[in-house]
């Protein structure tokens, strides 16, 4: 990615952390890039395309941690908690950093839900793949995906959510993955 933007898109990120989408403006950005609006202006085309292509290089960053997760060495309980752990390591940082920065990660927002959408579909195409490979037992590997999904989307709003990931994806697929011995 182009430096210029990566300073562009930094200083979005502080502005919006800051003041909130809404309140932050263009001079702004330009402020916390230490540039000229007219120069910020060659990278982004306003304060909407910088929201939308911040939101865009967080979660391609997310995404990029999953899908190292789902083809790492270990077991499918470990790929399978990297996957998840992806989404809520993004979720954690957007809002200990700010409550205005939750906007980013908003499935409902006119200009990033469908990127957060898209995000969402493509972890829950890697679960559905790795459950695939674990072998589920209980529910289909589609339907274990969409556990895990609910599952992580539980513990982003639970305090301690990241001391909670392990053992609740451990419990999780056990259940959904290992067979019942008579």
């Amino acid at each position: 990615m182009n430096s210029r933007l990566d300073q562009v898109l930094d200083a979005a990120y502080v502005t919006f952390t800051k003041h909130g989408v809404r309140r932050t403006t263009m001079e702004d950005i330009a402020r916390a890039a230490g540039m000229s609006r007219a120069a910020v202006y060659q990278y982004v085309r306003n304060k909407d395309d910088a929201f939308l292509r911040l939101a865009e290089r967080l979660h391609g960053q997310a995404l990029a941690q999953a899908e190292r997760a789902a083809v790492a060495e270990g077991t499918a309980h470990e790929r399978i908690r990297g996957i998840l752990g992806a989404k809520l390591d993004l979720f954690q940082k957007v809002v200990e950093d700010s409550p205005h920065a939750s906007e980013l990660i908003d499935t409902t927002d006119r200009l990033c839900g469908p990127t957060v959408q898209q995000f969402t579909k493509d972890l829950h195409d890697l679960l559905t793949e790795a459950f695939a490979t674990a072998g589920t037992t209980t529910v289909t590997p589609t339907q274990a995906a969409d556990i895990a999904i609910a599952l992580v989307l539980g513990l982003e709003l639970t305090p301690d959510g990241a001391a909670l990931l392990r053992p609740a994806t451990e419990a999780l697929i056990v259940g959904l993955t290992e067979r019942d011995t008579p």
